[in-house]
């Protein structure tokens, strides 16, 4: 068991506040937020141990969307009635505008995968579009989440999707302690969790127009 720890244990444990950050999100109970933090600062400490500067800047955005996240929850849980933060369909304006920001991020994060290497004499990414765009993704859908726009499930079916693939790649390339095989299995039941959540918050919100009239 001691060994086990030594080995794999900020993967084990970044894993498992991650499940449960999950469990939380799907539920839209608050304390998903203060899991996001505890989960983004063992996945900072992973991913720079294994070398993985953009999954570690992706994650230090997670630290900071989850304190507003937090904030924006408990906030406006004192601005309606029922004391619960409603879930929203995102408009076709929004649509359009968070999907030229994530094209700015995309090329922005391309452009530093391909470049910063060279100049900082580090391993670059392996598939660096791919990084660009599953990251750039992430960006836009945790905000969604922080607004609590049902749509983000989807963008994440899609980006877990990939990432499972991605994790167990750099896994085998880079990972010689394995914490990376245990981000592989959280992205594939983050994938299945997604689709999950997407079914209970449109349930919930049906609920809540139902009772609305």
């Amino acid at each position: 068991m001691l060994e086990f720890i030594q080995n794999y244990g900020m993967g084990a444990a970044g894993t498992l506040a991650s499940l449960i950050y999950l469990y939380y999100s799907i539920q839209e109970k608050v304390w998903l937020w203060p899991w996001g933090i505890v989960a983004s600062l063992l996945s900072i400490s992973v991913f720079f141990s294994s070398r993985l500067y953009a999954d570690m800047s992706l994650q230090l955005y997670y630290l900071v969307i989850s304190f507003y996240g937090w904030w924006y929850w408990t906030l406006s849980k004192g601005k309606v009635k029922n004391k619960h933060v409603p879930i929203v369909k995102i408009n076709p304006r929004l649509i359009l505008q968070l999907s030229l920001i994530g094209f700015g991020l995309y090329l922005i994060l391309l452009l530093a995968l391909l470049e910063l290497p060279k100049v900082f004499e580090i391993p670059g990414s392996e598939m660096p579009y791919l990084d660009a765009a599953t990251t750039a993704a992430s960006f836009v859908a945790t905000w969604m989440l922080a607004r609590k726009i049902i749509e983000h499930w989807l963008v994440w079916v899609v980006v877990d999707l990939v990432s499972m693939i991605m994790y167990f790649y750099k896994a085998i390339i880079y990972d010689n302690s394995g914490d990376l095989y245990f981000y592989s299995f959280l992205f594939l039941v983050y994938t299945i969790g997604a689709v999950w959540g997407y079914k209970q918050w449109q349930k919930t919100m049906n609920d809540e127009q139902a009772a609305q009239g």
